[in-house]
């Protein structure tokens, strides 16, 4: 069945689905459609309520449910529809919480792997010079107080190569 853009009237929807306008009316009157109204208070159904009321002649005369039935399955689908949403939302939250970690994650990877090659590096020149001459070690104190063991210090090497 073709649907065109706007409002239809109600004589216009019972046409369209083969049903007494006073059909339509009792639909309403029990809440499962809600069509607007005009000034003159008639009713104006949109492609929403179309295909609301289709669901609804669907689930009646197809099916056979009842209107208390129509009722709680329009109900559990509305709710259906409003977890499916908060599903995505969260969904969505999760996966973007997700790539901010890996970026996070391949930042300091990028780090701790330059930080390596540096280390290898000093190691490859220490062990490929022969002319190292002296190693140097200096005490600092530490700058904590916290901590009463004024014997502990870092030790920092220094480097010196034979020039010949």
């Amino acid at each position: 069945m073709k649907k065109r853009k706007g409002f239809y009237s109600i004589s216009v929807v019972a046409k369209m689905f083969s049903v007494h306008q006073q059909t339509i009316r009792m639909y309403e009157k029990e809440g499962l459609i809600t069509p607007k109204r005009s000034e003159g208070n008639t009713r104006l159904f949109s492609e929403e309520d179309v295909e609301r009321l289709e669901e609804v002649i669907y689930l009646t005369h197809k099916l056979g449910v009842n209107l208390a039935g129509v009722e709680i399955i329009l109900k559990l689908q509305r709710k259906v529809k409003r977890m499916h949403e908060d599903m995505n939302k969260m969904f969505e939250a999760a996966q973007k919480n997700l790539e901010e970690e890996g970026e996070a994650f391949k930042q300091d990877l990028k780090q701790q792997v330059g930080r390596l090659v540096k280390i290898k590096q000093e190691t490859v020149a220490q062990k490929s010079n022969p002319r190292l001459i002296a190693l140097k070690s200096e005490k600092k104190n530490k700058d904590d107080d916290s901590d009463n063991n004024s014997d502990v210090s870092d030790i920092s090497f220094d480097y010196e190569y034979d020039e010949k």
